[in-house]
């Protein structure tokens, strides 16, 4: 008989939906061998911020902020309801996972705190859910990988907010997940496989719409990660396709696409 896979998650400790929910959904189909989960210290924020201005220039950067703060006063109230409401359905269909998942808060998932953790509960393969790049001497040391359910299509739509540009570009056929292993590159892995957003309301932000790619295709994911543990999964070919890597959301790119899909 096969072995059964072992699964380890990283997640950021504030969100709901990975903290609590993905791991559920892991221990209904696999041995979820451990969970690291992300503390971040308010430095780190800062650290972010000073790249961002470096890489986009301050004009831009503010134009990144005006959309976050948008987002927090006209978005965010919404969609944390839509989360809870979620976790809620998915805790009422899987159940908790056992209570000696062993697990580990750290800030930094490539220290050496979350590498001696990943070596010691050994899992086949990571699924990565956080913000953070890791280090190939972390993302390795699975015997099968470490994947992403990136938000975008890849590799037209890569980095951490494909979904959003993919709809205030119009590509509404590029609004989705993409099911890659991790490789050196940002989001430039070998992918597995394409999941869809269901229907969008028109009050629907980014942020849910990303979630419902996830959600949405649960069984899906489960049997390709499944395929994956069995070595019968075969990576797409995406060779010849436009790549590009696209950053944080603006205010003026939003608000230029709400007027023209009137």
């Amino acid at each position: 008989m096969n072995k059964k896979l072992r699964v380890l998650l990283i997640c950021h400790e504030k969100a709901m939906l990975d903290r609590y929910g993905l791991p559920r959904w892991l221990a209904s189909f696999s041995h979820l061998a451990g969970l690291i989960v992300l503390k971040e210290p308010g430095r780190l924020l800062l650290r972010r911020i000073k790249r961002e201005i470096e890489r986009t220039g301050i004009v831009r950067f503010s134009d990144v902020v005006a959309f976050r703060m948008y987002y927090m006063l006209f978005r965010a109230r919404r969609d944390r309801i839509w989360e809870e409401r979620k976790l809620a359905e998915i805790s009422a269909h899987y159940p908790r996972p056992p209570g000696d998942t062993p697990e580990i808060v750290t800030s930094d998932p490539n220290g050496g705190a979350a590498e001696e953790f990943i070596r010691s509960v050994q899992p086949d393969l990571m699924i990565a859910r956080c913000k953070v790049i890791l280090k190939r001497s972390v993302y390795a040391l699975p015997p099968l990988g470490t994947f992403v359910f990136h938000p975008g299509i890849c590799p037209e739509y890569r980095n951490a907010h494909g979904c959003f540009w993919a709809i205030v570009n119009g590509e509404t056929e590029k609004v989705g997940m993409t099911l890659l292993r991790i490789d050196q590159g940002v989001d430039t892995g070998p992918v597995y496989a394409y999941y869809s957003s269901p229907r969008r309301g028109t009050g629907e932000s980014h942020i849910i719409i990303q979630h419902k790619a996830v959600l949405a295709n649960l069984d899906r994911l489960r049997d390709k990660l499944l395929e994956i543990h069995a070595g019968t999964a075969v990576p797409l070919d995406t060779s010849g396709r436009r790549s590009a890597s696209w950053g944080q959301p603006w205010l003026t790119r939003y608000l230029k696409w709400k007027y023209t899909s009137r």
